[in-house]
């Protein structure tokens, strides 16, 4: 018997089909997810090179995003400590009523020290229980002051030894944090035993005012909707970029994955799973960047800001939003990247070479943000609820069209360049192959650029609505200062003092009182008031045209046209009237001010006979003189009862810290004389908030766009690590390569610098056309597209030592 004679074992039944596991739906997607995170984390070298690359990037904008959201918070805190501190005034029952044992007496002191406000008060208790500032444990004494620990640090280093001249009492205490606005912040408070009620201090039970703060401005308003856009939108933009790291590579994996039978949406899911692993490792780093930022930020003063630590809390809705917002945004920008791409079993094939971009669907977004801003009310609607919304829904739709742009933008451009040097032809032909990468690069920049025209055409126009000419002769004086409980010994101190004084080359002080006549009533029953201004003759001079002058000389001072500007025409004739009725010559007047209240016992003085009208103007700080101008001689022995000490400072500004020198000198006379700088034009306050937020928030997301761009690049020269290795094998000289990356980021840049000029200025003004105002400069572009070309250019060279690492033979090697 043959092996071909034996029977063969009967056949068993066949077995039924397995039943189908593939999951579908939501479990599908969980389990790809979770494939996709173990890819990210478990896939050797370049894959935690490219999830760690993915997670600084988007931690660097969740750190920024988490700032943001700390800004409601950082405000209210700093708000509700400066209202604390703030001084109740007491009753008028209660300052006639006298002193108690919970009352104190106060004196503003505040000085500046070359150009920091240095803030200060004179206290002095008017018994046991006067309560303390807020973060001051008891009132200082007299001779004593407690400080804060940044005015502490000045007085102790050499930097501030002439503020210690001046502040020289002795440091009793510390202000602690509830007593300040911020870590910064210059303060003290010095003790007294001198202030009282009937010179400058002033009555207080206690401290904290519940006030609320002031709307803004409907200018401001439209101005800060458009400013938050300008500051976020690149930080979302830099995340969405920053997601799609090491695309390239990730794309060969994929296509792996489709040669073992998983299908498009698999490979898709699980691509989204690599880049969620990426961002929630990012969200990580963002949250451990935030809090080293919170850590050293009451150390750091930035554009004269600074923060508490735990002022620095994003608001619990906001920090949530950021953190779902930013996964569930990687998962969806994987999806549209990869909608482009064909994953196949045996590789890639990309859209991008065949087929041109499309322009048609990205005219969409820009165009919907214009109609948006169209449609945006008039500056009246800009205070009601959502009113701003408009402007900034419009802008942003603006702006993050800017950046679909400028793909399309890129590779029309580079599709038409041909020939040149060999790193020319070496970038060119890069950038044909894929410029989206590059064109993502500065899209961020980009968009930054954009927003920062249209902000200053919008500051360009707005800020003479937040300018008031002063009035002010900077050429005749740069201080003011005055006394409110001054006499002719005051003021002789005062002007000798200042003359005497190391800078100063001019000082014009007088001394001032208001005097009423003793003839008949006006018809209010008040007699007529004027002032009465006591000098030399030549301060006389600086405010009034004297024929001849010389000591024992009375004048009576008459407005002409130049003092319409301050007190109006009418004004002009009205106070000229008023001095001819209450001092006229041989007239008797009462040098106490008394209206006719009787009040006080009449302190008189006869206006000499020989008086002459003369023709005042206003000094250097603006204000008119009119009424009588005497010489010391004219009073004699007489004494004014009340009056005001006056002094104008011209220093010399070749003398270095001549302006500390008159502060320390009018300190040295009363910590309370105030001193005031004398301006051309002097801003309003909001608009200074807005301009100092805006600089501080502008640095920050500079810093923020330049470290990822620094990252973007270095993720690129990764991808292209062992191209260019072989290169550099094959003889191609170093420096033709590093020319070649020079001119892959130029040509996105001038694109993009150009792109964004566009796009800036039309943005720019369809915001001028909501706050109805016309552009007048339209250069304003020029710096700051060359701010943003040098940021890049500098991020460019700051790659090139690891461009030269990765161009070593040991990048030949591949896993």
């Amino acid at each position: 018997m043959t092996l071909l004679d034996r029977e063969a074992p009967p056949l068993s039944p066949p077995q039924p089909p397995l039943p189908t596991t593939t999951p579908s739906g939501v479990p599908a997607w969980i389990r790809d997810l979770a494939l996709g995170m173990r890819f990210a984390v478990s896939g050797g070298r370049e894959g935690w090179t490219r999830t760690a690359l993915t997670a600084v990037g988007v931690g660097l904008g969740v750190a920024l995003l988490l700032a943001a959201a700390a800004v409601p918070h950082l405000l209210d805190a700093r708000e509700s400590r400066d209202a604390a501190r703030a001084t109740l005034k007491a009753t008028s029952q209660a300052v006639d009523k006298g002193s108690t044992p919970t009352t104190f007496l106060w004196a503003e002191a505040s000085t500046e020290y070359r150009g920091d406000p240095v803030g200060g008060r004179v206290l002095r208790a008017e018994g046991a229980d006067a309560p303390p500032p807020p973060g001051v444990a008891k009132i200082p004494g007299p001779g004593e002051m407690v400080v804060s620990p940044a005015l502490r640090d000045l007085l102790a280093s050499s930097e501030g030894a002439l503020l210690a001249q001046r502040l020289d009492d002795r440091i009793v205490g510390t202000i602690g944090d509830a007593g300040l606005v911020d870590p910064g912040e210059l303060l003290f408070y010095a003790g007294s035993s001198t202030l009282k009620v009937d010179g400058v201090g002033i009555r207080s039970p206690g401290y904290g005012l519940d006030e609320s703060t002031p709307p803004l401005d409907p200018l401001l308003v439209a101005l800060v909707s458009l400013m938050c856009v300008v500051l976020l939108v690149p930080v979302v933009i830099f995340i969405a970029t920053a997601v799609r790291f090491g695309g390239e590579r990730r794309d060969r994996r994929l296509a792996a994955l489709r040669l073992v039978g998983a299908d498009v949406r698999t490979v898709r899911r699980i691509a989204a799973g690599e880049a969620l692993a990426g961002t929630v490792a990012g969200l990580a780093v963002g949250v451990v960047f935030f809090l080293i930022v919170c850590q050293i930020v009451g150390h750091v003063r930035l554009w004269g800001y600074s923060a508490f630590p735990s002022d620095i809390t994003p608001v619990p809705l906001l920090a949530l939003l950021i953190v779902l917002a930013v996964p569930v945004a990687a998962v969806l920008v994987t999806q549209v990247a990869l909608s482009s791409v064909a994953i196949e079993p045996l590789g890639v094939v990309r859209d991008t070479g065949p087929r041109r971009r499309r322009l048609w669907w990205r005219l969409l977004l820009p165009l919907l943000g214009v109609g948006i801003l169209s449609t945006a009310g008039s500056l009246d609607t800009m205070t009601q609820t959502g009113g701003a919304l408009p402007i900034a829904v419009g802008s942003a739709c603006v702006l993050i069209g800017l950046a679909g742009l400028l793909p399309w933008l890129v590779e029309l451009a580079v599709s038409r360049l041909r020939g040149g040097p060999v790193s020319w032809q070496l970038a060119t032909r890069r950038l044909q192959l894929s410029s989206g990468t590059a064109a993502r690069a500065v899209s961020g920049i980009t968009v930054a650029v954009a927003g920062a025209i249209a902000l200053q055409m919008m500051f360009g126009v707005m800020q003479k609505d937040f300018l008031e000419i002063t009035g002010q002769d900077t050429d005749r004086a740069d201080f003011y200062v005055t006394s409110d409980y001054g006499d002719s010994a005051l003021a002789e101190r005062m002007i000798q003092d200042f003359r005497d004084t190391k800078g100063v080359d001019k000082v014009i002080g007088t001394v001032e009182a208001y005097v009423a006549g003793t003839g008949a009533p006006t018809e209010h029953g008040w007699q007529p008031i004027t002032t009465l201004t006591v000098g030399s003759c030549a301060m006389l001079r600086e405010i009034a045209e004297l024929p001849t002058c010389r000591d024992g000389d009375a004048f009576l001072g008459h407005l002409d046209a130049r003092a319409a500007k301050k007190v109006g025409s009418d004004g002009v004739k009205r106070q000229n009237d008023n001095t001819d009725q209450a001092a006229a010559p041989g007239r008797p007047i009462d040098l106490t001010g008394d209206y006719g209240e009787g009040k006080g016992k009449p302190v008189l003085w006869t206006v000499p006979e020989s008086a002459r009208t003369v023709v005042t103007f206003p000094d250097p700080m603006g204000d008119v003189h009119d009424g009588i101008l005497a010489t010391p001689g004219a009073l004699g022995s007489v004494k004014l009862p009340g009056a005001t000490a006056r002094a104008s400072i011209k220093i010399d500004r070749s003398v270095p810290d001549a302006a500390e020198y008159v502060r320390g000198t009018a300190a040295a006379i009363d910590p309370t004389l105030r001193i005031n700088p004398l301006m051309d034009l002097e801003r309003d306050k909001q608009y200074e908030s807005v301009q100092g937020g805006l600089l501080v928030g502008g640095t920050l997301t500079m810093m923020l766009i330049a470290a990822s761009l620094l990252v973007s690049q270095i993720e690129q020269l990764r991808e292209r690590k062992r191209l260019l290795s072989v290169l550099v094998a094959f003889g191609t000289r170093r420096r033709t390569l590093v020319w070649s990356v020079l001119w892959q980021t130029a040509v996105p840049v001038l694109l993009g610098t150009a792109l964004a000029v566009a796009g800036g200025l039309v943005l720019g003004r369809f915001m001028l056309g909501i706050i109805d105002k016309s552009m007048g400069d339209w250069w304003v572009f020029v710096p700051y597209a060359a701010v943003g070309a040098s940021v890049i250019l500098l991020v460019t060279l700051a790659s090139l030592p690891p461009l030269w690492r990765m161009m070593r033979p040991e990048g030949l090697r591949t896993e």
